[in-house]
């Protein structure tokens, strides 16, 4: 088994989940076996109940399991699917360990961070890999060099070094370049001073990937080398480039594929990467237009959230015209609604939000339905998906979306008009837990409402 470890310095959301989806394509273009892993360093148990707008959407595995956004990048690089052991949080974790020493299986000792987190980060990104049947894992370590709720993780790749051979181990970092456009200059200072903290904790990269707008050239590349303990030869740039399925072209072209080989003494492969090249030039000849639109309602200074619908345009799609039918059919749900609650202020908020969804509807042959959490959104939510309850093809309702749908629904056909999604829980436990876990979303499980819904 051959570990790549992924890390990342200067700043966040460089770029590490499409250098390891890239990565990855490259070792597959080779005929490996891959696999990729996401280690989130933050305590929640996993992405399911943080705000996308904050973290990023959220990416539901085919066994339900609600990940980070990265194992979506991974699965379409890598082209497998993958499943919630591929996303490793602190959360996890520290659940995990905590459920054994209750269970006593630590046998008195006083449980630490070292040994017991660290070998249980071990032993999960082991498991997974082999429970994958992969050649080579690529694990990416979320977060950057130097934050605190990081350091468990890297405490835990660094033991990797006495416990797997030179040639099956390799650290890959990551780090900002920034390009001064006023004096047209690379700045390598926040590069240096990363890769610094990273051998602070025990860890000397092999492979260093800069991060700029544009492609670092050779002799700043020799610069950071001198500076870091790098060979030149091993310090590669990864520019901004107009489609990220040109990644792994770019960093093949430079030779990351032959210093991988080189490092984890595999043997030399021409690389087989005619998919990228077709996909970029499938990606230059042809438009797709998204466009997303959020409802943000404020009464009294105070935010209130409406049912954010997302409405994405994809002309590859056919749906109908919704925008005749938004203030006709629906129109008596919706008063009916606004009759029934207590909430005085709901009559005006839910005007503002059909003149807002309405004109939002018009011409969209695609739509994605997603909601927040509370129950203040939940009536808001119906109130949204009332005007949009007859658009049936390309809809995707994310997340709790599709109870709210269900709840719209049941109400529609008066079965039970004060439902809420507390009624729901009794009654459906698989699609809604009593926790804002990830049942909420099944995956690739049947839906069993699809064939009931009006």
């Amino acid at each position: 088994m051959k570990y790549i470890f992924v890390t990342g310095g200067v700043v966040s959301s460089l770029g590490k989940g499409i250098l390891t989806s890239s990565l990855g394509a490259i070792l597959r273009g080779r005929g490996y076996r891959v696999t990729a892993i996401k280690i989130d360093p933050y305590v929640n148990v996993d992405a399911g109940t943080m705000r996308p707008y904050e973290h990023g959407e959220v990416f539901v595995t085919g066994d339900g399991a609600e990940t980070d956004l990265d194992i979506g990048h991974y699965e379409r690089f890598l082209d497998i699917d993958l499943s919630r052991a591929n996303n490793l949080t602190t959360g996890q974790v520290y659940l995990s360990v905590i459920q054994k020493e209750r269970r006593g299986e630590y046998l008195s000792q006083t449980v630490q961070v070292i040994p017991h987190i660290t070998d249980e980060i071990k032993d999960r990104i082991r498991r997974t890999a082999h429970e994958q049947n992969a050649e080579i894992v690529v694990v990416e370590v979320g977060g950057t060099v130097g934050d605190i709720e990081s350091l468990p993780f890297l405490e835990a790749i660094r033991q990797f070094q006495f416990d797997e051979e030179d040639q099956d181990l390799m650290y890959l970092h990551l780090t900002l370049v920034p390009y001064l456009a006023a004096s047209e200059e690379f700045k390598t200072k926040p590069t240096q001073h990363s890769v610094s903290t990273l051998r602070g904790v025990g860890i000397q990269p092999d492979v260093l990937v800069l991060r700029s707008e544009k492609l670092v050239p050779e002799e700043v590349r020799k610069k950071v080398a001198l500076f870091t303990n790098v060979h030149a030869g091993e310090v590669f740039s990864s520019p901004t480039v107009q489609y990220l399925y040109e990644m792994p072209l770019v960093l093949e072209e430079q030779g990351l594929g032959r210093v991988v080989e080189k490092k984890l003494g595999l043997e030399p492969i021409q690389p087989n990467l005619s998919f990228w090249q077709n996909a970029v030039r499938w990606a230059a000849t042809n438009r797709l237009t998204v466009r997303k639109e959020g409802i943000d309602l404020r009464t009294d200074e105070q935010r209130y959230t409406l049912g954010r619908q997302v409405l994405v345009t994809c002309d590859l799609i056919g749906a109908e015209d919704l925008y005749a039918q938004i203030k006709s059919r629906q129109q008596e749900d919706i008063d009916r609604l606004l009759k029934e609650s207590p909430d005085p202020t709901l009559k005006d908020r839910t005007a503002r939000v059909i003149d807002l969804v309405a004109p939002i509807g018009k011409g969209q042959r695609a739509l994605i339905v997603a909601r927040d959490y509370g129950d203040r959104a939940l009536e808001g939510s119906v109130v949204g998906n009332a005007a949009l309850q007859d658009w049936r093809e390309g809809r995707t309702d994310v997340a709790s979306a599709r109870l709210v749908r269900i709840v719209g629904d049941v109400r529609r056909q008066r079965l039970t008009p004060d439902l809420d999604h507390l009624d729901v829980q009794p009654s459906c436990p698989d699609l809604v837990p009593t926790s804002l876990a990830a049942a909420r979303r099944p995956g690739a499980a049947d839906d069993p409402f699809s064939e009931t819904r009006p």
